[in-house]
């Protein structure tokens, strides 16, 4: 009997201690999924945030490249921007951190509006990271439909990147901010003869991001003519297979470098002669934006007016085509980082810019878009490549688009009747 309650009491004793050890056990297991969830969901919401952002605006493959994390990984444990090349400075603001852009409290917001597919996306996330600031990015297709959308509402967006002449137009008409150099110190890294445009000496609005050229990516095994002139994209023979970029500047000025006159000209008869010719050609050109390079890569396309960074890109991906700067010359061009006047994310904007002009984060902008970045001590990686440095022979020949108000009414009127 004795024995029997000994049992009992041990039995007891024994599964008491058993479910004292199970409240701990799940207690103990509950803090580190606690733990581990508030882990997940800082280090992930700054990949899912930043992801969801570019997906919106750029479609599933830059969302795709934008939540692949090796690149912001490199760069936070090493400061070299994923770039193997330890001798790539990284600015003068302090390289990166280990800050996570905890995405539900972000310390501010930043509306940047830049051009199709003309960034690494993974340079985003690393901003959003370090700052701890969200990022909403979207795309134009064209200067013009950039202009219309920011000139119809100055309160859309912070930092703009358009090409010289659109960023000439702002200017004159009073839509950016002036910067602060003394929060902008990478600029010292811009090689001098991008700095002080005519159209902005002293750099008050705008800092250079990249440059290029505008010619003509042809395909060797569709054309047999030799290619030196922009007059190629009249010969009937290539009858549908001429893909012409639907941006109005580009299209007119070089009709205009056809004909031998300048593509900032504002003379009737030159735009009416230009006009013409454009007209003439409807029915055997196709008009067409980012589907041109997949059309040239895929060999469905002859020729095609493209700048010379998108040029590069085709290229690399099908050997058979083939770029060239038209022997009459054509336009070179220098896109730039504004602030829109109205921001109330000065800041914000200001570090973004300044993280962008970082040679260790520019090098991965240049190497994922193919055009040419104004920042000298990364042109070493690149050197040897005509597309993106161009002879001074061909660069001669070139000029830059120029803004001027009555020009441009008569371009958009032409280019209503031509399209």
């Amino acid at each position: 009997m004795t024995s029997n309650i000994m049992g009992n009491i041990m039995s007891n004793i024994i599964k008491k201690i058993a479910l004292i050890a199970t409240i701990i056990i799940i207690i103990f297991s509950t803090g580190l999924t606690g733990c581990n969830d508030n882990n997940n969901n800082s280090g992930n919401s700054s990949g899912n945030s930043a992801r969801d952002n570019l997906a919106n605006s750029a479609g599933n493959n830059l969302a795709n490249s934008a939540g692949n994390n090796s690149g912001y990984n490199s760069v936070s444990n090493s400061g070299s921007g994923g770039n193997t090349n330890n001798n790539i400075d990284g600015g003068t603001d302090g390289g990166l951190t280990n800050s996570t852009f905890s995405g539900g409290d972000p310390s501010g917001i930043l509306r940047v509006f830049n051009a199709t597919d003309y960034i690494d996306p993974t340079t985003i996330q690393d901003f959003e990271r370090e700052f701890n600031i969200r990022v909403t990015y979207e795309e134009f297709d064209s200067n013009e439909e950039m202009y219309e959308i920011v000139s119809s509402d100055q309160n859309a967006y912070d930092v703009l990147v358009p090409s010289d002449y659109t960023i000439d137009r702002l200017i004159k008409e009073g839509m950016l901010a002036k910067i602060n150099h003394a929060n902008i110190p990478n600029v010292s890294f811009i090689a001098p003869s991008y700095l002080n445009p005519d159209y902005d000496p002293g750099n008050d609005y705008v800092v250079p991001y990249m440059t290029g050229t505008l010619g003509i990516l042809y395909n060797k095994r569709r054309v047999a003519d030799p290619v030196h002139s922009w007059t190629i994209l009249w010969d009937t023979k290539y009858k549908g297979e001429i893909l012409l970029w639907d941006s109005q500047r580009d299209v007119i000025g070089a009709t205009l470098k056809m004909l031998g006159y300048s593509m900032n000209s504002n003379d009737d008869a030159e735009l009416a002669q230009a006009r013409e010719r454009l007209i003439s050609s409807r029915s055997y050109v196709q008009y067409a934006s980012d589907e041109i390079y997949d059309k040239m890569i895929a060999d469905e396309g002859a020729l095609a007016i493209v700048y010379s960074g998108d040029a590069k890109t085709a290229i690399d991906q099908n050997p058979n085509l083939r770029y060239f700067i038209p022997d009459e010359g054509s336009n070179k061009w220098v896109d730039g980082f504004v602030i829109m006047k109205n921001t109330q994310n000065i800041d914000a904007a200001e570090k973004f810019i300044n993280f962008m002009c970082r040679p260790n984060i520019a090098i991965r902008n240049m190497t994922k878009i193919g055009f040419t970045s104004p920042i000298p001590s990364i042109w070493s990686e690149f050197y040897g490549n005509p597309i993106m440095f161009p002879t001074d022979e061909a660069l001669d020949r070139c000029e830059s688009f120029l803004y001027n108000r009555e020009a441009t009414e008569k371009y958009t009127k032409l280019w209503a009747d031509v399209r």
